[in-house]
Protein backbone atom coordinates (compact mmCIF):
# COMPACT_ATOMS: atom_id res chain seq x y z
CA UNK A 1 0.00 0.00 0.00
CA UNK A 2 2.82 2.41 0.85
CA UNK A 3 5.53 1.14 -1.48
CA UNK A 4 5.59 4.60 -3.02
CA UNK A 5 7.26 5.87 0.17
CA UNK A 6 10.43 4.10 -0.96
CA UNK A 7 12.27 6.90 -2.73
CA UNK A 8 15.91 5.98 -2.23
CA UNK A 9 16.92 6.69 -5.83
CA UNK A 10 20.64 6.92 -6.48
CA UNK A 11 21.05 10.10 -8.53
CA UNK A 12 24.60 9.03 -9.41
CA UNK A 13 23.30 5.79 -10.92
CA UNK A 14 24.14 5.28 -14.58
CA UNK A 15 20.96 3.24 -14.97
CA UNK A 16 18.77 6.02 -13.58
CA UNK A 17 20.27 8.49 -16.02
CA UNK A 18 19.98 6.01 -18.88
CA UNK A 19 16.25 5.67 -18.29
CA UNK A 20 15.48 9.20 -17.09
CA UNK A 21 15.52 10.71 -20.58
CA UNK A 22 12.98 8.21 -21.87
CA UNK A 23 10.59 10.24 -24.05
CA UNK A 24 11.39 10.81 -27.74
CA UNK A 25 10.64 14.39 -28.81
CA UNK A 26 8.79 13.05 -31.86
CA UNK A 27 6.45 10.86 -29.78
CA UNK A 28 5.69 13.45 -27.10
CA UNK A 29 3.22 15.80 -28.85
CA UNK A 30 1.10 12.86 -30.05
CA UNK A 31 1.40 10.99 -26.76
CA UNK A 32 0.46 13.86 -24.48
CA UNK A 33 -2.82 14.30 -26.36
CA UNK A 34 -3.42 10.55 -26.13
CA UNK A 35 -2.82 10.49 -22.38
CA UNK A 36 -5.28 13.36 -21.92
CA UNK A 37 -8.01 11.46 -23.81
CA UNK A 38 -7.96 8.15 -21.89
CA UNK A 39 -11.02 7.44 -19.75
CA UNK A 40 -9.11 6.44 -16.61
CA UNK A 41 -10.80 3.99 -14.26
CA UNK A 42 -9.98 0.98 -12.11
CA UNK A 43 -10.25 -2.74 -12.87
CA UNK A 44 -9.85 -2.69 -16.65
CA UNK A 45 -7.58 -4.38 -19.16
CA UNK A 46 -5.84 -2.37 -21.86
CA UNK A 47 -3.56 -2.86 -24.86
CA UNK A 48 -0.97 -0.42 -26.20
CA UNK A 49 -0.03 -1.10 -29.84
CA UNK A 50 3.47 -0.25 -31.07
CA UNK A 51 4.95 0.92 -27.77
CA UNK A 52 8.52 1.08 -29.09
CA UNK A 53 10.92 1.90 -26.26
CA UNK A 54 8.10 2.10 -23.72
CA UNK A 55 6.08 5.26 -24.32
CA UNK A 56 3.23 5.62 -23.65
CA UNK A 57 2.91 2.04 -22.36
CA UNK A 58 4.71 2.53 -19.05
CA UNK A 59 2.99 5.86 -18.39
CA UNK A 60 -0.47 4.41 -19.05
CA UNK A 61 0.24 1.45 -16.76
CA UNK A 62 1.38 3.71 -13.92
CA UNK A 63 -1.57 6.08 -14.35
CA UNK A 64 -4.13 3.26 -14.37
CA UNK A 65 -2.59 1.53 -11.37
CA UNK A 66 -2.32 -2.06 -10.24
CA UNK A 67 -6.05 -2.87 -10.35
CA UNK A 68 -5.62 -2.79 -14.14
CA UNK A 69 -3.75 -5.14 -16.51
CA UNK A 70 -1.92 -3.50 -19.39
CA UNK A 71 -0.62 -5.39 -22.41
CA UNK A 72 1.90 -3.95 -24.83
CA UNK A 73 2.51 -5.40 -28.29
CA UNK A 74 5.48 -4.63 -30.55
CA UNK A 75 7.74 -6.71 -32.83
CA UNK A 76 10.93 -4.69 -32.16
CA UNK A 77 13.22 -6.94 -30.07
CA UNK A 78 15.73 -4.28 -29.01
CA UNK A 79 12.98 -1.87 -27.98
CA UNK A 80 11.28 -4.60 -25.97
CA UNK A 81 14.52 -5.20 -24.05
CA UNK A 82 14.77 -1.52 -23.18
CA UNK A 83 11.09 -1.36 -22.18
CA UNK A 84 11.53 -4.38 -19.91
CA UNK A 85 14.47 -2.63 -18.27
CA UNK A 86 12.26 0.40 -17.59
CA UNK A 87 9.43 -1.74 -16.25
CA UNK A 88 11.78 -3.38 -13.77
CA UNK A 89 13.47 -0.15 -12.72
CA UNK A 90 10.19 1.76 -12.31
CA UNK A 91 8.73 -1.12 -10.31
CA UNK A 92 5.69 -1.56 -12.57
CA UNK A 93 3.75 -4.74 -11.82
CA UNK A 94 0.76 -4.54 -14.17
CA UNK A 95 2.34 -4.82 -17.64
CA UNK A 96 2.62 -7.90 -19.85
CA UNK A 97 4.78 -7.56 -22.97
CA UNK A 98 3.78 -9.34 -26.20
CA UNK A 99 6.42 -9.73 -28.91
CA UNK A 100 4.16 -9.62 -31.94
CA UNK A 101 2.21 -7.59 -34.48
CA UNK A 102 -1.15 -5.86 -34.42
CA UNK A 103 -2.43 -8.01 -37.29
CA UNK A 104 -2.35 -11.06 -34.99
CA UNK A 105 -3.00 -10.13 -31.36
CA UNK A 106 -2.86 -13.19 -29.04
CA UNK A 107 -5.66 -12.04 -26.74
CA UNK A 108 -9.19 -13.48 -26.43
CA UNK A 109 -12.28 -11.92 -28.00
CA UNK A 110 -13.83 -9.08 -25.98
CA UNK A 111 -10.98 -9.14 -23.45
CA UNK A 112 -9.94 -5.46 -23.10
CA UNK A 113 -11.73 -2.18 -22.39
CA UNK A 114 -9.07 0.15 -23.80
CA UNK A 115 -6.74 0.13 -26.82
CA UNK A 116 -4.18 2.87 -27.42
CA UNK A 117 -1.73 3.42 -30.25
CA UNK A 118 0.59 6.41 -30.44
CA UNK A 119 1.55 6.69 -34.10
CA UNK A 120 1.56 2.90 -34.28
CA UNK A 121 -1.45 1.61 -36.21
CA UNK A 122 -0.54 3.68 -39.26
CA UNK A 123 2.81 1.85 -39.45
CA UNK A 124 1.52 -1.73 -39.53
CA UNK A 125 1.75 -3.86 -42.67
CA UNK A 126 -2.04 -4.24 -42.97
CA UNK A 127 -4.20 -1.60 -41.30
CA UNK A 128 -7.33 -3.55 -42.30
CA UNK A 129 -6.19 -6.68 -40.42
CA UNK A 130 -4.97 -4.66 -37.44
CA UNK A 131 -8.28 -2.82 -37.04
CA UNK A 132 -10.17 -6.09 -37.39
CA UNK A 133 -8.08 -7.52 -34.54
CA UNK A 134 -8.70 -4.41 -32.43
CA UNK A 135 -12.44 -4.80 -32.98
CA UNK A 136 -12.26 -8.49 -32.04
CA UNK A 137 -10.50 -8.04 -28.70
CA UNK A 138 -12.18 -4.81 -27.58
CA UNK A 139 -15.37 -5.10 -25.56
CA UNK A 140 -18.52 -3.36 -26.75
CA UNK A 141 -18.38 0.20 -25.43
CA UNK A 142 -14.60 0.02 -25.11
CA UNK A 143 -12.34 2.90 -26.09
CA UNK A 144 -9.81 3.00 -28.95
CA UNK A 145 -7.47 5.99 -29.17
CA UNK A 146 -5.06 6.39 -32.07
CA UNK A 147 -2.77 9.27 -33.01
CA UNK A 148 -0.95 9.72 -36.29
CA UNK A 149 0.65 12.45 -38.38
CA UNK A 150 -1.31 13.47 -41.47
CA UNK A 151 -0.43 13.24 -45.15
CA UNK A 152 0.70 16.88 -45.32
CA UNK A 153 3.48 16.20 -42.78
CA UNK A 154 6.71 18.04 -43.71
CA UNK A 155 5.12 19.30 -46.93
CA UNK A 156 7.86 21.96 -47.08
CA UNK A 157 10.46 19.22 -47.66
CA UNK A 158 8.28 17.03 -49.87
CA UNK A 159 7.40 19.95 -52.16
CA UNK A 160 11.10 20.68 -52.75
CA UNK A 161 11.88 17.00 -53.30
CA UNK A 162 9.10 16.86 -55.91
CA UNK A 163 10.55 19.94 -57.62
CA UNK A 164 13.93 18.22 -57.89
CA UNK A 165 12.42 14.93 -59.11
CA UNK A 166 10.43 16.87 -61.72
CA UNK A 167 13.56 18.72 -62.85
CA UNK A 168 15.19 15.34 -63.42
CA UNK A 169 12.13 13.94 -65.23
CA UNK A 170 11.80 11.20 -62.63
CA UNK A 171 8.08 10.52 -63.02
CA UNK A 172 8.31 6.97 -61.69
CA UNK A 173 10.02 8.20 -58.53
CA UNK A 174 7.36 10.89 -58.06
CA UNK A 175 4.70 8.18 -58.13
CA UNK A 176 6.69 6.06 -55.64
CA UNK A 177 6.94 9.05 -53.31
CA UNK A 178 3.17 9.60 -53.37
CA UNK A 179 2.58 5.88 -52.79
CA UNK A 180 4.97 5.88 -49.83
CA UNK A 181 3.19 8.79 -48.16
CA UNK A 182 -0.22 7.23 -48.79
CA UNK A 183 0.76 3.91 -47.25
CA UNK A 184 1.99 5.49 -44.00
CA UNK A 185 -0.39 8.43 -43.73
CA UNK A 186 -3.78 7.76 -45.23
CA UNK A 187 -6.13 10.74 -45.58
CA UNK A 188 -8.23 11.28 -42.48
CA UNK A 189 -11.56 10.52 -44.18
CA UNK A 190 -10.24 7.16 -45.38
CA UNK A 191 -8.98 6.24 -41.91
CA UNK A 192 -12.35 7.11 -40.39
CA UNK A 193 -14.10 4.90 -42.95
CA UNK A 194 -11.80 1.99 -42.09
CA UNK A 195 -12.64 2.43 -38.42
CA UNK A 196 -16.36 2.49 -39.16
CA UNK A 197 -16.09 -0.67 -41.27
CA UNK A 198 -14.63 -2.39 -38.21
CA UNK A 199 -17.48 -1.45 -35.83
CA UNK A 200 -15.91 1.68 -34.37
CA UNK A 201 -17.70 4.99 -33.94
CA UNK A 202 -15.39 8.00 -33.95
CA UNK A 203 -16.58 10.16 -31.05
CA UNK A 204 -13.93 12.86 -31.25
CA UNK A 205 -11.37 14.04 -33.79
CA UNK A 206 -8.71 16.32 -32.36
CA UNK A 207 -6.46 18.11 -34.85
CA UNK A 208 -3.16 19.62 -33.76
CA UNK A 209 0.28 20.50 -35.14
CA UNK A 210 3.86 21.00 -34.08
CA UNK A 211 6.85 22.32 -36.00
CA UNK A 212 10.35 21.01 -36.61
CA UNK A 213 12.60 24.05 -37.00
CA UNK A 214 16.23 23.99 -38.15
CA UNK A 215 18.88 26.59 -38.88
CA UNK A 216 19.14 25.33 -42.46
CA UNK A 217 18.70 22.29 -44.69
CA UNK A 218 22.11 20.89 -43.82
CA UNK A 219 21.21 20.80 -40.12
CA UNK A 220 17.83 19.26 -40.91
CA UNK A 221 19.19 16.45 -43.09
CA UNK A 222 21.92 15.66 -40.55
CA UNK A 223 19.51 15.52 -37.62
CA UNK A 224 19.61 12.10 -35.94
CA UNK A 225 15.84 11.49 -36.01
CA UNK A 226 15.45 12.60 -39.63
CA UNK A 227 18.14 10.09 -40.58
CA UNK A 228 16.70 7.39 -38.34
CA UNK A 229 13.02 7.65 -39.23
CA UNK A 230 12.74 9.27 -42.65
CA UNK A 231 15.87 9.21 -44.81
CA UNK A 232 15.82 5.50 -45.60
CA UNK A 233 12.27 5.87 -46.89
CA UNK A 234 13.21 8.85 -49.04
CA UNK A 235 16.30 7.09 -50.35
CA UNK A 236 14.34 3.97 -51.23
CA UNK A 237 12.43 5.73 -54.01
CA UNK A 238 15.58 7.04 -55.74
CA UNK A 239 18.12 4.89 -57.62
CA UNK A 240 21.33 4.65 -55.58
CA UNK A 241 23.45 6.22 -58.31
CA UNK A 242 21.21 9.33 -58.26
CA UNK A 243 20.83 9.76 -54.49
CA UNK A 244 23.81 12.07 -53.90
CA UNK A 245 22.83 14.35 -56.79
CA UNK A 246 19.18 14.54 -55.78
CA UNK A 247 19.74 15.13 -52.09
CA UNK A 248 22.51 17.67 -52.68
CA UNK A 249 20.06 19.64 -54.82
CA UNK A 250 17.32 19.41 -52.18
CA UNK A 251 19.80 20.45 -49.48
CA UNK A 252 20.83 23.49 -51.53
CA UNK A 253 17.20 24.51 -52.05
CA UNK A 254 16.49 24.17 -48.34
CA UNK A 255 19.56 26.27 -47.55
CA UNK A 256 18.40 28.97 -49.98
CA UNK A 257 15.01 28.91 -48.29
CA UNK A 258 16.62 29.29 -44.87
CA UNK A 259 18.58 32.32 -46.11
CA UNK A 260 15.32 33.94 -47.16
CA UNK A 261 13.16 32.92 -44.17
CA UNK A 262 15.83 32.76 -41.46
CA UNK A 263 15.35 29.04 -40.82
CA UNK A 264 13.79 25.86 -42.21
CA UNK A 265 10.42 24.85 -40.81
CA UNK A 266 8.78 21.45 -41.25
CA UNK A 267 5.11 21.34 -40.29
CA UNK A 268 3.82 18.19 -38.58
CA UNK A 269 0.00 18.21 -38.49
CA UNK A 270 -1.47 15.28 -36.61
CA UNK A 271 -4.80 13.93 -35.46
CA UNK A 272 -6.15 12.04 -32.47
CA UNK A 273 -9.06 9.70 -33.15
CA UNK A 274 -11.10 8.83 -30.06
CA UNK A 275 -13.41 5.89 -30.82
CA UNK A 276 -15.92 3.62 -29.13
CA UNK A 277 -16.60 -0.02 -30.11
CA UNK A 278 -20.21 -0.45 -31.26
Amino acid sequence: MSNYLKTDFDFDSDLLLELFDELPIWAAPFGLKLLDSIKYRKNISALDIGFGAGFPLTEIAMRLGETCKIYGIDPWDAAIRRTEKKIEFYGIKNIEIINGVAENIPLPDNSVELITSNNGLNNVESIEKALSECSRILKTGGQLIHTYNLDTTMFEFYDLLKVVLTENKMDRELKKLDDQVYKKRKPLNEFVKLLELNNFKVTNILNDQFDYMFADGTAMLNHYFIRLAFLDGWKSIIPEEKQTEIFNRVENLLNLKSEKDGYVNLSVPFVLLDCVKN
